[in-house]
């Protein structure tokens, strides 16, 4: 029996959560998956670890003041490539078949529109890249022809229970996004002024970044979802709905057209869904094992309180008036998600800048990346502004 080829994958964003769990199942799959490509921001130690690990010959880094300290602690062979420049150089390596981005923020458009252009299917497990841009990804995929794998965990149980669906959006009634709630799924609203940046990160089921993790306890983090699911699918944004699941067992469910309804299962572990892209349209066995229904004894179901986290209606308009919208609103978010980590900006201040600063929005076309990068930068601004005058 022919062993199957290798996927050569570039990991862009790769001492990261994402980054580092792609690594292992790299690890648990090496008869399938090679990684031929690492790129970081700056944690040039965790960086320079990796690629004596895997034995890459190529790795970028972005902060580029880091360049002589990152030389030094390389294996001899090894090219570096640096800043913007370096992360899109990396993304269109010969050797690659598959890029996958996990780089927070608008640092990895452009290398994933390089991919794309280059011919290479992208992995995404950045939110920031459909959000803002999903227009021109969308497009410039299917000119190319090369396929979106989406990697976020409710993203990809999606495209699961899509996949051999030969009637595409004709046969689907809802795409239901499942969220955890959150820390704060039951806290009273008049409480949640007083929440605390520490309370927002433990998150109760999921181990992700600081920035994701305080998105899921706003609902931002499932209102960017729906944006993503609205491109990476082709569905309305009035046909994605979210439902809280707090077990996170089940990972997002798709309602069709005859009433019946598949859904994706399995344990809480990013594994999951970046083993499921890499290797797609491939099942292999891995390190992971199925969910253990006797210990679980009940999965449960609720209605997200919509009035008291504001993010999904936020979202849903933003999704809807389409435009910039998207990328002001991600943009808004995180500058007031980094102001109430600063102490800056209380918990539900989150909401509140970013409704003041899409209000203040003049909606343009989204056709280009120009386009974006300028509304992403004015929502910055105007964000900074916005909190300055709560401080």
């Amino acid at each position: 029996m022919t062993s199957p080829r290798k996927r050569r994958v570039v990991l862009l964003g790769s001492t990261g959560s994402i980054g580092c769990s792609t690594l292992k199942v790299a690890r648990e799959l090496a008869d399938r998956i090679e990684i031929v490509g690492l790129a970081a921001a700056g944690s040039i130690d965790r960086l320079a670890h990796q690629a004596r690990e895997t034995g890459v010959r190529h790795v970028a880094l972005y902060d580029g003041t880091k360049e002589a300290a990152l030389r030094a602690l390389l294996p001899p062979g090894v090219q570096l490539h640096l800043g913007a420049e370096g992360l899109v150089r990396l993304a269109t390596l010969a050797e690659a078949d598959l890029v996958l981005v996990a780089i927070v923020g608008t640092t990895g458009l452009h290398p994933a529109l390089a991919a794309i252009e280059a011919g290479k299917d992208l992995a995404i497990a950045s939110k920031e890249i459909l959000v803002m841009a999903g227009e021109v990804i969308t497009t410039a995929a299917i000119r190319h022809g090369v396929k979106l794998l989406p990697v976020d965990s409710e993203h990809n149980a999606i495209f699961q229970c899509l996949d051999g669906h030969r009637g595409g959006e004709q046969e689907v009634s809802r795409l239901i996004l499942t969220a955890s709630g959150g820390p704060f799924r039951t806290l009273p609203a008049a409480d949640l002024a007083r929440v605390t940046p520490a309370q927002a990160l433990r998150h109760p089921t999921w181990d992700m970044g600081p920035k994701i993790t305080i998105d899921s306890a706003t609902l931002f983090n499932k209102g960017l979802e729906m944006i993503e699911a609205r491109w990476l699918f082709g569905i309305g944004m009035e046909r994605i709905a979210v439902l809280v699941h707090p077990q996170s067992i089940i990972h997002s469910m798709v309602e069709f057209r005859d009433g019946s309804v598949l859904a994706q299962l399995s344990r809480p572990d990013m594994c999951f869904p970046i083993q499921s892209a890499l290797t797609w349209p491939d099942r292999v066995a891995g390190g992971l094992h199925a969910p253990d229904f006797p210990a679980l004894a009940k999965l449960e179901f609720e209605a997200p309180r919509d009035g008291d986290f504001p993010a999904l209606g936020l979202a849903r308009r933003a999704g809807l008036r389409g435009g910039t919208l998207p990328a002001v609103l991600n943009a808004a978010n995180e500058v007031a998600v980094d102001a109430f980590r600063a102490g800056r900006l209380p918990f539900p201040g989150i909401w509140a800048c970013v409704a003041a600063v899409m209000e203040a929005h003049a909606v343009r076309p989204s056709s280009s990346l120009a386009a974006v990068v300028a509304a992403d930068r004015w929502a910055r601004e105007a964000a900074s502004a916005f909190c300055q005058g709560r401080s």
